[in-house]
């Protein structure tokens, strides 16, 4: 059985977005509605937290080291945490939608950023998009008509990138092409509601997909095919993101929220909005997949 540990118990509003930085052996994350970024190290258990501005949905490490590429409320911005914070704007991609806000994102190897959007407090509305964001700032909506944009994922050999529609418990599946252009757009697998609803996600080396159960307690390995494989048990009800940080990829960490749960429900969660560990046990990239 995998080993299951809470490494920070934060009580994270809308814990989300958890990325390794494999030069600082850290994971960066966010909290969305506490607008924070933090910071576990994975050597000492150190913690860092940076209060921010507005509601941040992602940061993605600037590939040449020197800080972030981050999604706020209205803006796809450069973030640098320190001496301090600094925050130059790029550009806003959604004016016509004040209501939103960008909401997880994924870089391919060839450095686009693939970015959703949402309504911030009607998930009924079918106003977000799916970005993608260049390296030279420019940006373009690749689909429209999402609720809740979840993911997105792409897949070890760079052709497929998965995103979801959690609010509709689906999650689309794309061929995704060299230049960022995506196509043949399908329905991967759609969520039972006693699964909960799928939100973020990451793939694995043998090309297997994790993603995290909004509602479900658990984080689900499926196949490239969309069957299960296995599901990880955690102690929380509103998993949100995954990412692993080692190259055996047996380490899997995992953010949480507490946002919306009621006094009851929280204490049955005390770990609610906490940073968890899960050892697995067996190394996926020794696994194969149908």
């Amino acid at each position: 059985m995998s080993a299951v540990r809470c490494l920070w118990s934060l009580r994270a509003q809308l814990g989300e977005g958890p990325v390794y930085v494999e030069r600082e052996h850290r994971v960066y994350f966010v909290d969305i509605k506490a607008p924070a970024v933090h910071a576990y190290d994975l050597d000492d258990g150190g913690r860092h937290t940076w209060p921010m501005p507005d509601l941040i949905g992602w940061l993605i490490p600037e590939q040449n080291g020197d800080g972030f590429i981050a999604g706020f409320r209205h803006a796809f911005a450069r973030l640098w945490l320190e001496p301090g914070v600094r925050i130059e704007l790029i550009d806003d991609p959604h004016p016509e939608h004040p209501g939103n806000r960008l909401n997880d994102a994924k870089r391919d190897a060839n450095g686009h950023i693939f970015a959703g959007s949402m309504h911030d407090t009607d998930p009924q509305q079918a106003v977000g998009a799916l970005f993608r964001l260049d390296r030279d700032d420019s940006w373009r909506v690749l689909d429209s008509g999402y609720h809740i944009c979840n993911g997105p994922a792409i897949s070890p050999d760079g052709r497929t990138l998965y995103h979801a529609d959690s609010y509709l418990r689906r999650v689309y599946a794309y061929r995704l092409g060299a230049d960022g252009t995506l196509s043949d757009r399908r329905l991967w697998r759609e969520f039972d509601p006693a699964e909960g609803e799928p939100d973020g996600m990451t793939c694995a080396a043998d090309g297997s997909v994790w993603i995290a159960h909004w509602g479900g307690s658990r984080i689900s390995r499926f196949s490239a095919a969309g069957n299960l494989i296995e599901a990880v048990r955690l102690p929380v009800s509103q998993v949100t993101s995954c990412t692993f940080v080692d190259a055996a990829q047996e380490r899997l960490i995992v953010t949480s929220a507490r946002v919306g749960l009621t006094d009851e429900q929280l204490k049955r969660e005390p770990l609610a909005g906490g940073l968890f560990e899960i050892r697995l046990k067996h190394p996926v990239v020794a696994t194969r997949t149908a």
